[in-house]
């Protein structure tokens, strides 16, 4: 999932650099969804462990 949002956000930056706003919004808009998707997941499989671990 972390993979995913860095690969949007260098579409964002790239397409930033040529120009093209529409297109840098909503892959960083993208991005940061999928980055707080993957922080999500990674707090309930840490809590999920620590829990299973008693």
């Amino acid at each position: 999932m972390l993979h995913y949002a860095v690969i949007f956000f260098v579409i964002a930056l790239i397409a930033a650099l040529f120009g093209f706003s529409g297109i840098a919004a909503g892959a960083a808009g993208i991005a940061k969804i999928l980055f707080v998707v993957f922080l999500v997941m990674a707090i309930a499989s840490f809590l999920i462990n620590l829990v299973k671990g008693r």
